[in-house]
């Protein structure tokens, strides 16, 4: 890490946040490298990662005024950053899932089945976003972007041999989240099947 680069002041924020425009200017231009940092360990592509960075900066440069406490900038830009990564992983998902596995089925789905489709989803989006970042990279990129493995293994800067065991982990962490979430909501749907069966 650089040690040029440290985050804006709090009361170079706080005349940010009261209009200052030199002052938000340079509140964005500060936060710039830290944005991208977080968003090259987040997102699973550095295109995703630049996108990601550009609209972090840009909510910043809109919203500091929502921003609650002046000390919290670095966390509010990683959850900014963070949020976006999994934006694009949503997109990227519901892009391949909708993407017609058979050209002559043009059988259109129900409202009831497009729903459901929705939040399949969004639920394995999340549980992606949960995984941890050197997962979540490798994962996307060979299992949702289906990039070769050789590719995902250069660009992550892993052997062969590494690419494949970190690929292993993060789809059985995947599994192991999918099974749990799953539990879960019957769980939730059903708290006590047992109660309900006494008398």
């Amino acid at each position: 890490m650089n040690p040029r680069f440290s985050w804006p002041d709090e009361r170079l924020i706080k005349a940010a946040q009261d209009g200052d425009v030199t002052s938000l200017t340079t509140v964005v231009l500060e936060s710039q490298p830290h944005v991208r940092k977080f968003a090259m360990s987040l997102c699973a592509s550095p295109q995703d990662a630049e996108d990601a960075a550009q609209e972090a900066l840009i909510i910043l440069y809109r919203k500091i005024g929502t921003l609650r406490a002046t000390g919290a900038l670095a966390s509010w830009m990683f959850r900014i950053v963070r949020n976006e990564c999994l934006r694009h992983v949503r997109l990227l998902v519901s892009r391949i899932d909708e993407a017609p596995a058979d050209p002559e089925a043009g059988v259109e789905p129900s409202a009831e089945e497009a729903v459901l489709h929705r939040l399949e989803v969004k639920r394995i989006a999340a549980a992606i976003g949960a995984l941890p970042p050197d997962q979540q990279k490798v994962l996307i990129m060979r299992d949702v972007q289906g990039l070769p493995g050789k590719t995902v293994a250069r660009s992550l800067g892993l052997s062969d041999a590494a690419m494949k065991s970190r690929l292993h982990r993060a789809r059985a962490a995947l599994r192991h989240s999918l099974a749990a979430r799953d539990r879960a909501s019957v769980h939730t749907v059903h708290p006590s099947a047992e109660g309900a069966a006494r008398p």
